[in-house]
């Protein structure tokens, strides 16, 4: 058993300004983003938890809107990506050109940098292009370096990408594999928005004045909030819930629910119960709690876990959703 130490007077200092941070946060993006709140707070946790996170939406719903506002008020380096079927890996991650050194009169290879180089990256339909091209950009995920011609460039951080993908037109698209689905920390259902909230939208953005954003937060403020939510710490009890859960997801295994059993041909991996955990530390601190417990593991169940599970036959031919097993086995671990 890992022993679970106090957290350092430096590392709690930043964690207490963190509550303050998220909500001038909030309050800038409401000058933008009307409606969404749910949608909000799961990306800016993905964000704190240094995680990325895949959005399923159709067109309108003010995505590009919240991830560029997202950039302004953090003054990140934001980068958009409308990803086509004809897009090379170059085109993301950039290419070597050769041009004359104008001080020897020689000929030099210089690196491009493409425009995976950037803080805050919104992946605009990344079903849209071939399997070569979304590996390009979920390697930089996954390592935060890009390799061309045998030389490393890192990528700055913070760095967080928002991929999005239409859940209406399929045709000419490339599904990603489950393998790198599992790169994203979550995956978050983009709805319309409520009525009142689609007025205000209308009455709101057909005008020509904008509410000014001011900037609230810096890159190195994010970095030292990842730091800091990484070193608080999982009691053995919840780490045992989280594990629980994500085993129960698993069909074929021992712990497996009876739901998984029923309408499941795959389950989660371990991944997932890292992301349950650090999306955990991230809620727990933003309670102004500095240890995470079960509540704030299931808070998270439905994001981190609704692509890590396949639905079999039987699951679609009665009308079962991935939330709705993941609601039930949730229920099933809480049940004596």
């Amino acid at each position: 058993m890992i022993e679970e130490k106090k957290l350092p007077l430096d590392t709690v200092a930043v964690l207490e300004k963190l509550p303050e941070f998220w909500g001038r946060i909030n309050a800038e993006l409401d000058k933008r983003i009307i409606g969404q709140d749910y949608l909000i707070q799961q990306l800016l946790v993905g964000i704190l938890a240094k995680g990325h996170c895949l959005l399923i939406g159709v067109p309108g719903l003010a995505k590009t809107l919240l991830v560029r506002t997202l950039g302004d008020i953090a003054e990140l380096h934001f980068s958009r990506i409308q990803f086509t079927p004809d897009m090379m890996p170059s085109d993301i991650t950039g290419s070597e050109i050769l041009e004359e050194n104008h001080a020897t009169g020689k000929r030099e290879y210089k690196f491009v940098k493409g425009p995976v180089f950037a803080q805050l990256i919104l992946a605009d339909e990344i079903n849209r292009t071939p399997p070569k091209t979304q590996a390009a950009l979920l390697e930089a995920m996954q390592e935060r370096h890009v390799t061309v011609a045998g030389e490393q460039y890192p990528l700055e951080e913070p760095f967080f990408v928002l991929a999005t993908q239409n859940p209406i037109e399929q045709e000419g698209t490339y599904p990603l594999p489950e393998a790198q689905l599992d790169r994203f920390m979550f995956s978050l259902t983009v709805d319309y928005p409520k009525f009142e909230e689609e007025v205000r939208i209308l009455r709101e953005t057909t005008r020509d004045e904008l509410e000014e954003l001011k900037p609230v937060i810096e890159a190195k403020e994010i970095i030292a909030f990842q730091a800091a939510i990484r070193e608080i710490p999982v009691p053995q009890s919840v780490a045992e819930y989280a594990v629980e859960l994500v085993r129960a997801t698993r069909p074929e295994g021992k712990k497996a629910s009876p739901i998984a059993e029923k309408y499941l041909r795959w389950g989660a991996g371990p991944r997932a119960c890292q992301y349950l955990a650090l999306a955990g530390k991230v809620r727990a601190a933003l309670d102004g709690r500095y240890n995470v417990s079960k509540e704030d593991v299931k808070f998270a169940a439905e994001p981190v876990l609704r692509h890590r599970i396949i639905p079999n036959y039987q699951a679609e031919a009665d009308l079962r959703t991935p939330d709705d097993i993941i609601a039930e086995i949730v229920a099933s671990i809480e049940r004596p």
